[in-house]
């Protein structure tokens, strides 16, 4: 099998590893393949846009979520280390506001598949940090939300000793209390 699929405590919400073919001369994994994507986790999904961040230490992006058109997300590392989250907001899950944390690395390779109906953000953990994502609909910002990222009700253990650095955007997310969710 070309990659690892390991379940987490959220149903949806994968982690992937993929495998790496190593030697003196460095490394070689194929990061996508849809075939093999398909086949590892039963999902036959569409992706219609990549992204590409680069961001500093200490920067935190998100929680962020489309409340029409959601996005299911394939994320990953290739430059540094992030603290990534996924938080359930369909109201009609058992999983409701309940999140997940993975260390994700350009070291580690992991790979995680967030699927539509969960907010998402990460907080950079090394010097700086190039994320990639892979949507499975396109960014449309007038349908775009924010969870706050600090939520008491969520309990997010971020790793982080100081005040992160924010957006705008990410300072006015809204309580999980407050916020627009899925059915």
């Amino acid at each position: 099998m070309p990659y690892t699929v390991t379940p987490t405590a959220l149903p949806g919400v994968l982690i992937l590893e993929p495998k790496v073919f190593g030697d003196a001369r460095g490394f070689f994994f194929e990061s996508f393949n849809a075939r093999d994507f398909a086949n590892c986790t039963g999902l036959d999904v569409p992706f219609v846009q990549d992204n590409h961040s680069k961001s500093a230490l200490g920067v935190l992006r998100g929680l962020h979520y489309q409340i029409e058109h959601p996005q299911g997300k394939l994320v990953r590392v290739t430059q540094g280390e992030v603290f990534d989250v996924a938080v359930d907001m369909r109201r009609s899950s058992p999983h409701f506001g309940r999140w997940e944390g993975v260390v994700l690395s350009a070291e580690n390779k992991r790979q995680l598949w967030i699927p539509p109906g969960f907010a998402h953000g990460f907080l950079v953990t090394s010097d700086s940090a190039e994320f990639l994502y892979k949507t499975t609909d396109y960014w449309y910002p007038e349908h775009e939300r924010c969870l706050f990222w600090n939520d008491p009700a969520l309990d997010i253990k971020w790793p982080v000793s100081l005040s992160p650095l924010l957006a705008a955007k990410d300072q006015a997310g809204l309580p999980l209390h407050s916020a627009a969710t899925f059915a």
